[in-house]
């Protein structure tokens, strides 16, 4: 006798919903995605300006660890060799000051680039080496109540300005005196230890809808899903075994929606739940996209000097990464942790990245402030503040029903891969 396939309601289409909803149709469920934009993608997609013009809504970073992530990529059609470009790990600044990984298995690069580092005396390079030792004989593991600039508080000054504050803000969005030391080794952990090419750089090549969201929005209709763009859910209920999204009935539900949503719609049913996602503090990303079509950067991805007036930690070469006409002359300066500088307003925010790229590049961005700020992309709830002891809700709320999400207890902070190995994981809790 033949048993009807299970109904899933996935709330989202953001990576760990797009994640959660192609992992249960693989796995032979009836899948209906429900994302309250009018596009999928989340907080990582492209978006279409009032003008008509085209722009991610921020800059999204890959290493070779993310290994769920590329193989949900590769099971959507979307070739991750094609559309990404891999390079070895490199946080120089414009005169080359910083590190820079050589080609290889990564914990004797990892050797090399720190003996080899540009701007650092002998002293400073063998400091991070013996904190890194350190490091990797205690199984990268650290006190859930230290703090980042706590576990680096004994290496030089340059060190921890060239290297470990730029990495921290990359990869946890926090500053280094608010991270959690925990979840920081934890990334060092994955890109150092996951095998050869695990801490090589994926810079997108193409606009972050084509690197996975339209593919899987596209697989997901082609495997029979029903894919609502544009209607956000109003309310859950639980209806005996069964669960209704908006008076439609389902065997379970994911929520994989922001924590603000997902508070929302969970309050009435996981009060406990929702209060802890709700208390959640968040920290913003601001891209400004600026252009000046004589000037090159010496690699695609570069790291600024730090300052009071910088508040942009990395700038990208979208000429070079996209390759095409329309990208040429266009660079994406990216501040993340980025509350202070959005204080005044996303139009002050794009001023002052303006100011720090033109003292950055002497001569660059040089016309009128129109011609050269071409947008200002601000994500004021970008990812959750990574601090130490940091109480996060739990995937499962109530019998068949649970939440996806970048920000869900796990090891890692909100990253592409974060969410997308959440979703996966819901998606297996649900069998």
């Amino acid at each position: 006798m033949s048993h009807a396939a299970r109904r899933i309601a996935v709330v989202g289409a953001g990576w760990a919903g797009l994640a959660a909803a192609v992992r249960s149709v693989q796995q032979g469920a009836q899948v209906t995605l429900f994302e309250m934009a009018g596009t999928p993608g989340g907080r990582a997609r492209q978006v279409i300006t009032p003008q008509g013009a085209r722009f991610d809504n921020g800059q999204h970073v890959m290493i070779g660890a993310y290994s769920a992530t590329l193989a949900l990529m590769r099971s959507v059609g979307a070739d991750p060799d094609a559309l990404l470009l891999r390079l070895p790990l490199a946080l120089c600044q414009p005169d080359g000051r910083g590190l820079r990984l050589p080609a290889g298995a990564p914990v004797p690069a990892f050797v090399r680039g720190v003996l080899t580092a540009h701007g650092w005396r002998w002293t400073e390079r063998l400091a991070l080496l013996h904190a890194a030792g350190g490091w990797a004989l205690r199984g990268f593991s650290a006190d859930p109540a230290l703090s980042v600039d706590a576990l680096c508080a004994g290496l030089p000054a340059a060190v921890r300005r060239d290297l470990i504050e730029p990495l921290c803000v990359a990869a946890l969005n926090t500053t280094m005196a608010q991270a959690s030391a925990e979840v920081f080794l934890r990334v060092l952990h994955d890109a150092l230890l996951a095998g050869r090419g695990s801490a090589d750089l994926l810079l997108p090549k193409v606009p972050l809808s084509s690197l996975l969201p339209e593919p899987a929005w596209q697989w997901l209709q082609a495997a029979g899903a029903q894919c609502h763009a544009g209607r956000r859910v109003q309310m859950l209920l639980r209806a005996g075994p069964q669960w209704q999204v908006d008076g439609e009935a389902f065997d379970s539900v994911v929520l994989a929606c922001t924590a603000a949503e997902a508070a929302r719609l969970a309050a009435p049913i996981a009060p406990d739940w929702a209060a802890v996602a709700a208390a959640l503090r968040h920290e913003p990303i601001v891209t400004a996209y600026l252009a000046d079509p004589r000037l090159r950067l010496p690699q695609p991805m570069v790291a600024l000097p730090p300052g009071d007036d910088a508040p942009a930690q990395f700038v990208f070469d979208l000429g070079r990464l996209h390759g095409h006409a329309a990208s040429r002359g266009c660079f994406a300066f990216v501040a993340s942790g980025a509350a202070a500088v959005l204080a005044d307003g996303v139009a002050a925010s794009g001023q002052a990245l303006l100011r720090q790229a033109r003292a950055v590049f002497p001569g660059a961005f040089a016309g009128p402030d129109g011609q050269v700020l071409r947008h200002v992309a601000a994500e004021r709830r970008a990812t959750f503040a990574c601090t130490p002891a940091l109480q996060r809700p739990p995937m499962q709320m109530a019998p068949g029903l649970l939440a996806a999400g970048d920000y869900i207890a796990g090891p890692y902070p909100a990253t592409l891969e974060g969410a997308v190995r959440c979703g996966i994981a819901a998606a297996a809790a649900l069998t």
